[in-house]
Order: structure tokens, then C-alpha cells, then sequence
């Protein structure tokens, strides 16, 4: 963990930057990246696993001639034309057969779980990356939050889902060709017939692997929604309110009508699927059997030995099985694939916030902070949450930003954080457009605490040593949370400051909403930026408390520049300047007594909440 919080790269970090660069880039992706990226992150594997599906798919064949050698053998032997040492090799030849094919399933075992884990870290973090990178309108959107979602779930077993099936239709191509060689020898006109009638199959596959996983797409959404409410009524963290209200019924009710939503779209379009293509099958099976009977004509003219007839019959059975379903099942789910290969070139088209991954800069000392004339919208949207907005924030004061809920409080951290751009006016940092400025910059700018903050699920010191990537010093982090009021918290945890915190590991402890809430503000303290933002990240606690947290943290951030962002007054009295947002402007400004004599929307919105803070 220490190693991931200050961004030292592990070893050989450079070339798996490049590397996943090279995986998942702004490309058209096909058929051929299924075999490209495997060969690419672990040629050994891959080669490997693609050397094996070449050996399996001639066994059925070598296990036809065997099999037909042993019966001749045997025939022979009881009927004195031959000695018993005759049966040797074709029995030998068996035994090799049945052995690698019981051996092989544990080597391709180990080789899966090889190649996995070198995908895990080549081509799911460069998933992950690109994600990480997105611009953050696009996690706002709900079409392209659908896409993401479809290609960011388990990227891994789709790439190696398609990596197989193309080995699979492989070896299957190679296993009937191999097979349809020795058919044709006896009866030149049925592997002709097969391979005639198993080409609608063929069709009909891949007609229904995209069918499959269009219907697939609608079916995630409703699947989605039913996971949120199964979490609802399964996670630890609903349980108080579960019991509380009683809402447990109703909520199963919509769980169950959005799991059936999905489930009967899922259920629909496999079973038309699997319908259409048994019954083409069933012509193929006819036909297995009459080329079994024809077979009858040359075993009693004695043109073909019986170990041969017991081969054919063999080979005859396994292709019906091959044409009419594997080869069948693995187009379907190629083209499934392919289906997967547009939604991931539309994914990695998706455009992205250049520096989104860097690390913090070096501090930049903060002189000031202006808005000028700003007006914004989000992208979709006809409504502007912020109009002609105009403020100077100065360097060393402590500003609220008070008003209604959906006034622009949080909008104002999304644009000064660079979540978004697309801006009308300016935004000054130091006298400086704040777009002019990269991301590191930015991130070395600002320090923001959210309402809906992270709880990491790892130890207490490492929660806090997040809130500096660049550097993790011992003495400091405990020096925030001291100041912070959790010196008694940590005293009582059973590995105090190196407790995990959660459930995930052994000895876990959870904190209480308070106790979070202390910490994740102990986590700003400890980030070195020029200005700290809160935004609500006590609103789930009591007024009373919130203002006695907001009183701790302006004491030991004296000197520093701060902005709260609250609904709730008595913090706001807290600050040297507030700043009350209605209608996407500054509607009033000043210390807590002046807006009071104002008697406008502040001293409207106190009186209101004077009665939390007595």
C-alpha cells in the first residue's frame, strides 16, 4: 500500500504504461485485437494454449484410426490371424489419447490463471486508466454511464472469452475437416451433405449471437437497477433503516419486477435461439442416420473392415455433434464478441481530461481566486445553474457558501476542480484563466471534501495518507487526526493507527458517521494544497456537531484559505466572509452581523435555523 500511495512505480512501470497504451487506444477494434493482446502481454501463454487446440483438434481423428486399428486387432487376434503383441500400439495409441485428454484440462488450468493475471494487470488497468481519464461528463450521462459500464464489466473474461472462442472455432474447423477427410474416403457425398446443411446453422449462430447481445444491452439496464435495490436490501449499511421502516416488501416487489424484466429478455432471445437452431439441427441428425445406414452397404460387401465401420460411426457422431452445436454455440458467441468489439471502440472514442491521471504539481502559492461574468449549464441541459456569477476570493480567509439546495454551491468545486470546462465567462487563479492551467495544477490547488465522501476499506493511517499521493509521513498524518479529535478513537482500536478499517479483513473495526466524517477532513488537513474546500461533508450530522467540526477545523487551518460549503448557517457564522448563492449569482455577501442587519435572504434563512444552534 505504501508504494501505491506515493506513486512509486513498480519495476518495469514504464514499459507497462506503454504497454497498455499500445492495449486500449482510440482504434476500430475486430477480431483480430482478441488475439493481438493476449500475443501482445503474454506471447508464452498464448502460444501455448494455441499449440494445444492444434494438437486436441486432430485427437478425434488419431482416435478414430486407433479405435479402428484396436477392433481390427482384436478381430484378428481371436481369430488367430494375428499375435497378441499386434494390439500394442493401437492400444498404446488409446491410452496416450485418453490420457492427454483427462492431463490436459489441469495445464490449460494453470495456463488460464497465468494468462489472466498477466491480463489483469496489462489490460484491465489500462481500462480502468482510460475510465479514470474520461471526462467527467460522460460519468454524468447516462447513455455513455450504459456503455461504460458494459465494457469496464470483467474486461478481462470478455477478452479471454473471445481469445477461446476463436481457438475453439478453430480447433473445431480443424476437427471436422480432419474427420470429414476420413468420411469422405468411405462416403465421398456425406461429408459434402453435412457441410451443405450446417451452412444456415452457421448463419442462423450468428444472426442470434448479435440478437443476443443487443437484447443482452436493454436487459443490463433493468439488470442494474435490480443489483441497486438487491444492495438495498442486503447491504449492511440499509440494515438500520430496513428494520426501522419496514420498507423491505415494497422494495423486494421492484427488485423482483426489474430481475424479471431482465430475466424474461434474457429468457426470450435464448430460447428463440435455441429453438430455431435444435430444430435446423434435427435435419443433420436424420441425415447422421441414414449415412449410418448407407454404411451398412459396404460392412456386409466387406469394402470396409468392422473397426472402420465403428469409426466412421464414431466420426459421423461427433460431427453431428460439432456442426450442429459447438461450431454453432461458439459462432453465436463470436459474434457476441464482435458486438463487444463496437462498444469498445466506442469506449476508448470516448474523449478524456488531458492530465486527468497525473499526480499533484509542486505547490503554487494562492494569491487569489475571481469569477467573472461566469454562466453554466450541464451538457444536455436548457437550464443555467450558474448566470453571470462574479466573486474575488482573496488569499487567508475562511468563505461559506451558503443557499438553497440546487442554488450552485457544489457546481462552483466542479468547475474550480476542472470537472468541467465548458464555461462561459472567466475563472482567475492568480490572475490566471484557470483552463490555462493542467490538471496537477489543479489537483496541487485545491483539497476538497464532499458530501458523499470515500470510505476506504483499508487501515486508519493509510485513509488519511491518501490525501497526499506525493509523500506519506507518519508523524504528520497522526498530527491531522489528532487535531481532528481522534486521538481516542485511535487509542481504542486494536491495532490503533494500522487498523483496517471495515469488514473486507480480519479485525476490521467500523467507525461511527461521526467518526468518518473527522476523518475524511483529517485527510484535507493533511493534503498540502492552497485551499481546502468542504463541501457538506458533514450534513448527516447534527447542527450542533457540525458546527463544533467546522469550529476545529477553522482554528488549527488558521492562516490557510477555506471555503464551506453548507445549507446549514451555524457553521457559516464560523467564517470571516459569506457568500449567499440564489439563482446562480452572489445575491448577498458579508460577514454573519452584516448580512444579518441586511434582513435579506440570509437573515431569513437564520432565523429559520436559529432554533438548531439553542
Amino acid at each position: 500500500m505504501y508504494g501505491i500511495l506515493i506513486g512509486t512505480p513498480a519495476k518495469g512501470g514504464h514499459r507497462g504504461i506503454n504497454m497498455k497504451k499500445l492495449l486500449v487506444n482510440h482504434k476500430k477494434y475486430g477480431f483480430g485485437d482478441f488475439l493481438r493482446i493476449p500475443f501482445t502481454v503474454c506471447p508464452v501463454y498464448a502460444g501455448i494454449k494455441t499449440l494445444n487446440q492444434v494438437l486436441v483438434s486432430v485427437l478425434p481423428s488419431l482416435q478414430v484410426l486407433a479405435t479402428a486399428a484396436f477392433i481390427d486387432t482384436a478381430l484378428d487376434i481371436f481369430a488367430g490371424k494375428a499375435g497378441q503383441s499386434a494390439i500394442t500400439a493401437p492400444l498404446l495409441c488409446l491410452i496416450a489419447i485418453v490420457a492427454y485428454n483427462n492431463l490436459n484440462w489441469q495445464l490449460m488450468s494453470y495456463i488460464n490463471l497465468k494468462m489472466a493475471m498477466r491480463l489483469e494487470f496489462a489490460y484491465r488497468t489500462g481500462i480502468v486508466e482510460k475510465r479514470a481519464a474520461l471526462e467527467y461528463r460522460h460519468v454524468e450521462d447516462n447513455d455513455t454511464w450504459e456503455l461504460i459500464n458494459r465494457v469496464c464489466s470483467d474486461p478481462v473474461g470478455k477478452l479471454t472469452g473471445g481469445f477461446d472462442n476463436i481457438l475453439g472455432a478453430a480447433n473445431i474447423v480443424l476437427r471436422v475437416g480432419s474427420l470429414l477427410v476420413i468420411l469422405m474416403a468411405q462416403v465421398w457425398w456425406a461429408g459434402l451433405a453435412i457441410v451443405a446443411i450446417s451452412i444456415p446453422l452457421f448463419r442462423l449462430a450468428i444472426k442470434g449471437g448479435h440478437q443476443i447481445y443487443e437484447e443482452n444491452k436493454e436487459a443490463e439496464k433493468h439488470r442494474r437497477r435490480a443489483d441497486y435495490l438487491k444492495s438495498v436490501l442486503q447491504g449492511r449499511e440499509n440494515v438500520e433503516e430496513r428494520t426501522l421502516f419496514g420498507y423491505t416488501e415494497k422494495v423486494n416487489r421492484q427488485w423482483l419486477e426489474k430481475y424479471e424484466a431482465a430475466r424474461k429478455i434474457t429468457v426470450g432471445v435464448t430460447a428463440r435461439y435455441f429453438i430455431r437452431l435444435k430444430a435446423s439441427s434435427l435435419i443433420t441428425v436424420l441425415l447422421s442416420l441414414l449415412i449410418i445406414s448407407v454404411l451398412l452397404f459396404p460392412l456386409t460387401r466387406g469394402l470396409i473392415t468392422p473397426g472402420m465401420f465403428m469409426g466412421l460411426i464414431t466420426s459421423t457422431l461427433n460431427l453431428i455433434q460439432m456442426m450442429s452445436w459447438e461450431l454453432s454455440d461458439t459462432m453465436n458467441k463470436i459474434a457476441q464478441n464482435l458486438e463487444y468489439c463496437k462498444d469498445l471502440t466506442a469506449f476508448c472514442a470516448l474523449s478524456e481530461t488531458p492530465g486527468a491521471l497525473d499526480l499533484p504539481g509542486a505547490g503554487i502559492p494562492f494569491e487569489s481566486l475571481e469569477f467573472r461574468q461566469v454562466s453554466f449549464r450541464y451538457p444536455g441541459t436548457e437550464r443555467d445553474i450558474l448566470k453571470d456569477f462574479s466573486l474575488r476570493l482573496e488569499r487567508g480567509r475562511h468563505y461559506a457558501f451558503v443557499g438553497i439546495n440546487g442554488a450552485g454551491k457544489t457546481t462552483l468545486t466542479k468547475l474550480l476542480t476542472g470537472l468541467y470546462d465548458n464555461y462561459e465567462g472567466e475563472i482567475l487563479l492568480n490572475d490566471r484563466e484557470l483552463r490555462t492551467y493542467s490538471q496537477a495544477d489543479l489537483k496541487a490547488f485545491f483539497s476538497v471534501v464532499y458530501q458523499d465522501f470515500a470510505r476506504y476499506q483499508i487501515s486508519l493511517e493509510d485513509n488519511i495518507a491518501l490525501g497526499n499521493v506525493l509523500q506519506k509521513d507518519q508523524t504528520k498524518i497522526r498530527e491531522a487526526a489528532e487535531a481532528m479529535g481522534l486521538g481516542q478513537t485511535i487509542a481504542g482500536l486494536p491495532r490503533g493507527m494500522e487498523t483496517p478499517l471495515g469488514k473486507i479483513k480480519e479485525q476490521g473495526v467500523d467507525l461511527s458517521g461521526g467518526q468518518w466524517q473527522r476523518l475524511v477532513i483529517a485527510r484535507a488537513l493533511y493534503n498540502p494544497a492552497a485551499v481546502q474546500i468542504l463541501d457538506e461533508p458533514t450534513a448527516a450530522l447534527d447542527p450542533v456537531a457540525e458546527s463544533g467540526i467546522y469550529e476545529i477545523f477553522g482554528k488549527i487551518s488558521a492562516g490557510k484559505s477555506t471555503i464551506f460549503i453548507t445549507h446549514r448557517l451555524g457553521a457559516a457564522r464560523l467564517a470571516d466572509e459569506i457568500i449567499v448563492v440564489d439563482g446562480g449569482k452572489v445575491a448577498e455577501q458579508g460577514n454573519h452581523e452584516c448580512l444579518l442587519s441586511q434582513k435579506g435572504i440570509y437573515a431569513s434563512m437564520y432565523e429559520a435555523q436559529r432554533s438548531w444552534y439553542q
